[in-house]
């Protein structure tokens, strides 16, 4: 189980450089990114939000990079078959297969947010700028996408013309390809923007309940004769949602890395339940076969989507439990690291000026704390993910074996779309 750390200190020590050079030019795109689209944006709403999913694009790209500089240092890995030595190979399919997984977790975790909000202050300062001396003109709602006609058809078209590309890549010029990459992440990024947006006015809807307000007057009136009671709930609340969060993010990122390497693994075939496997049959022989194509091509566009996470998380479903207790300390450990050498930093510089001084000191304490264990975080993340791949096959000799190849559907393997099947540069 110490392997996984011993791996990822070997890793780290290999790819130092590397890794380093690919964030740095992750976050610079991205800041960069991030400026452009609050430039446009202060002119144009639509234009700036669809400069928006570029930044988020170039920290995903900057992620695959750094991960796939890792596998020639992952043993595992390399020897599961279908497995590729060369390092830059397969980045294309990596990318495309971790674009719906990754903006899910960006999402989810504030990322999403959080960048939202840098945009909108600076296509705000913008807008202000370019309109001081204008009267009565006023901005607002700059990061807003709403279920409307424009949003709507931009999503289906974006994907449309991602399902367009990749069933004709053969006979499109390969820079087209590209052009695929920002279809996805445009019809992505809408969806998953507007899906956290409805979620989060659905959440406010339920607080503002009258019934919450009955629940918290009981709760205060409990308060009054149980409050021992009252405490001990509280406590154990907090505390569920503090370890579920240590626990999600390290397994969230280990599903990413999943995502990222499962292309180059062999497809395995898990035997469907009979009850499935009767609904197939009777489908295949009630349904014409010029529908069930249709409806057969519609359906992969998703499956295709979502088959890699769910191949990473089998991977990882091998790996044991003590090996990912060991991996989830150790990443818990690199995460607090952030804060304790900021604070040891900031303790050895001493007291200074808060305007002169610190306003523009602290974050450039925080990005140098981030080069430093960003590239901890990442061969930590690698490595017990290497260490799944080996537990995986161990578990299912047949992982390595050949069964699949007269099994397997023609669609490309998980991870890949049709776009993104012949090699390409890394980004």
């Amino acid at each position: 189980m110490l392997s996984i750390l011993a791996r990822a200190g070997r890793l780290a020590a290999a790819h130092w450089p590397a890794l380093l050079a690919w964030f740095l030019a992750g976050w610079l795109a991205r800041y960069l990114l991030i400026e452009l689209a609050a430039w446009v944006g202060a002119s144009t709403l639509l234009g700036g939000l669809l400069i928006m999913p570029l930044a988020i694009l170039a920290r995903l790209i900057s992620f695959v990079a750094m991960f796939l500089v890792l596998r020639p240092g992952m043993p595992n890995l390399q020897a599961a078959k279908g497995a590729e030595q060369d390092a830059t190979s397969g980045f294309l399919p990596a990318l495309l297969a971790s674009i719906l997984p990754f903006f899910a977790f960006y999402a989810a975790w504030g990322f999403l947010r959080d960048d939202m909000h840098q945009y909108s202050r600076g296509a705000i300062e913008n807008f202000t700028a370019q309109n001081a001396f204008t009267t009565g003109t006023s901005f607002s709602e700059i990061d807003q996408l709403s279920f409307d006609a424009i949003t709507i058809s931009l999503i289906v078209v974006a994907f449309a013309g991602r399902w367009a590309l990749a069933r004709y890549a053969s006979r499109l010029p390969r820079w087209c390809a590209l052009i695929g990459v920002y279809l996805e992440a445009i019809w992505v990024f809408m969806s998953v923007y507007l899906i956290a947006d409805v979620i989060g006015t659905i959440t406010t809807w339920f607080d503002t309940r009258q019934a919450m307000v009955w629940l918290d007057d009981m709760r205060g009136w409990l308060a009054e004769f149980a409050s021992p009671l009252i405490w001990v709930w509280d406590t154990a609340a907090r505390a569920v949602g503090e370890v579920g969060a240590l626990v999600l993010l390290p397994l969230a990122w280990l599903t990413i890395a999943g995502v990222i390497y499962g292309h180059a693994l062999p497809a395995r075939t898990v035997a469907a339940p009979a009850p499935l496997t009767a609904a197939r049959q009777r489908y295949e022989h009630t349904v014409p076969a010029w529908l069930r194509r249709r409806l057969g091509d519609l359906g992969m566009q998703f499956v295709r989507r979502f088959r890699p996470v769910w191949r990473a998380m089998r991977t990882i479903w091998h790996a044991g439990a003590i090996p990912m207790g060991v991996y989830i300390l150790a990443y818990t450990i690199v995460a607090a690291l952030h804060g304790w050498l900021t604070w040891g930093i900031i303790a050895a510089i001493g007291p200074h000026d808060l305007r002169t001084f610190w306003m523009i000191v602290d974050a450039l304490i925080a990005f140098a704390v981030m080069l430093v264990l960003e590239p901890v975080r990442v061969t930590l993340v690698a490595a017990a993910y290497d260490h799944s791949v080996g537990a995986s096959r161990e578990a299912s000799p047949a992982a390595s074996g050949d069964a699949d190849a007269a099994t397997a559907p023609a669609t490309p393997a998980a991870g890949t779309s049709a776009t993104a099947a012949q090699p390409q540069s890394p980004r």
